[in-house]
């Protein structure tokens, strides 16, 4: 959803969660050559860290607009999934069996299962990937980046949205001990004794070492669509009665998923007041600067919860300054368009920006496309032959998620990434 970052940095975020690395990451310390990005797949550049999630948005966002992906770019989707039905960010040789070294990935497991979900045909593929998830639950209840870490709000979010979209019953899902993912999602909520009381109703990404709730605008975003039981696909016509956010009232009814989830969405509104839109503080930066993704997650979060008033203001701030941030991201493009989608905003003229034919500029042309091209008289593909007509990596994504310091990025994880 999302927001939401880079997943080299949340492999390292888990490992600074844990204080020491599983033993699949130990491969991965040192960096192999950049693969060569295959043709069925999104974006241009490296997909070692990306790969699923790119994709898995960009194929989302072309079904919302009801453009038909090309079936290389579905099959290279559905080839990435292990055979015990999870997902790691990207497996070069998608041929070779998954092994113990192979680092599963509980957000691209969640965002391919939805993205699956969605273009339909695909069951067996989406119950693998759910029953997958389901098995790496922790005890809490909740979800890590990497099986095996502590979970954080993010993640568990991300799997929740998931669960929920594939038909699942999230509050039926529940740990060998018990927990259910709700329980596990609902422990990282700031309730209405938190200070600064703007921050109340936010969730964290994780509690710090003395057991603080740092406010995280990426958990809360996340959290909204899964306290509400939806995916990142909101459909403008199955959101509530359009209100502005009120901030989270006290005492706020405990326990219940859909409460939690107004006041995270009170809590997005708030922050979005000031500026039209979020801010983050990247690595190296003396002042905070503006989030595109997160605060393209927070408009879909709202519009989720009924809030498009409250949306309002960040969605023109995207119009006018999303561009050079999606620029060539599959990941990015197919969050905005979720955002126009979620809020009723045309994504073929989203601030002078035909959204939907810059992502398909990104990878293999849609069925659709394909078809009309292979229809056209010869003389007229001589003619745009003749004259000429022809049709980014590196958003930055920092981190800092062990126990207090949380994730910083710009844009919801890997979605903002190419």
């Amino acid at each position: 959803m999302n927001v939401r970052r880079s997943a080299a940095t949340l492999a390292v975020s888990a490992v600074l969660c844990v204080g020491a690395a599983p033993a699949a990451l130990a491969d991965v310390a040192t960096p192999s050559p950049a693969p060569v990005v295959p043709s069925g797949l999104y974006g241009k550049n490296d997909p070692t860290y990306d790969g699923v999630w790119r994709q898995s948005f960009a194929l989302l966002a072309q079904h919302t607009v009801g453009v038909k992906p090309a079936q290389q770019a579905v099959d290279w989707l559905v080839g990435q999934q292990c055979a015990d039905g999870g997902f790691a960010s990207f497996r070069a040789d998608a041929a070779a069996a998954c092994d113990a070294k192979t680092m599963l990935d509980t957000n691209a497991t969640a965002v391919a299962v939805q993205a699956l979900k969605a273009l339909g045909g695909q069951d067996a593929a989406v119950k693998k990937g759910v029953d997958w998830l389901k098995s790496v639950q922790n005890a809490d209840g909740g979800w890590a980046y990497v099986p095996g870490s502590p979970s954080e709000a993010s993640s568990t979010s991300v799997v929740i949205s998931a669960l929920a979209v594939a038909g699942e019953k999230p509050a039926e899902v529940r740990s060998k001990t018990g927990k259910s993912a709700y329980e596990g999602l609902l422990a990282f909520q700031l309730g209405c004794s938190a200070e600064p009381a703007a921050d109340r109703g936010a969730f964290a990404y994780q509690p710090t070492a003395d057991g603080k709730l740092p406010a995280n605008a990426d958990a809360t975003a996340a959290a909204v669509l899964a306290g509400l039981g939806k995916g990142t696909l909101v459909s403008p016509s199955s959101a509530p009665a359009d209100t502005a956010a009120a901030a989270l009232a006290c005492p706020a009814t405990a326990g219940d998923p859909a409460a939690a989830a107004q006041g995270a969405a009170g809590y997005l509104a708030q922050a979005l007041q000031k500026d039209g839109h979020l801010t983050a503080l990247t690595p190296g930066a003396d002042q905070p600067t503006p989030d595109t993704g997160n605060t393209a997650d927070a408009v879909i979060a709202l519009a989720a919860a009924g809030h498009k008033q409250s949306a309002a203001g960040a969605l023109e701030w995207l119009k006018a300054n999303s561009a050079a941030w999606s620029k060539g991201s599959p990941a990015g493009l197919g969050t905005l368009i979720l955002a126009a989608h979620a809020t009723g905003t045309d994504p073929k003229s989203f601030g002078g920006t035909d959204l939907v034919a810059a992502l398909n500029a990104t990878g293999p042309a849609p069925q659709d496309a394909s078809a009309k091209a292979s229809e056209q008289p010869a003389e007229k593909k001589d003619e745009e032959k003749d004259s000429g007509s022809n049709v980014w990596w590196m958003i930055l994504a920092g981190a800092a998620a062990g126990m207090g310091i949380g994730i910083v990025l710009s844009g919801r994880r890997k979605k903002n990434q190419l």
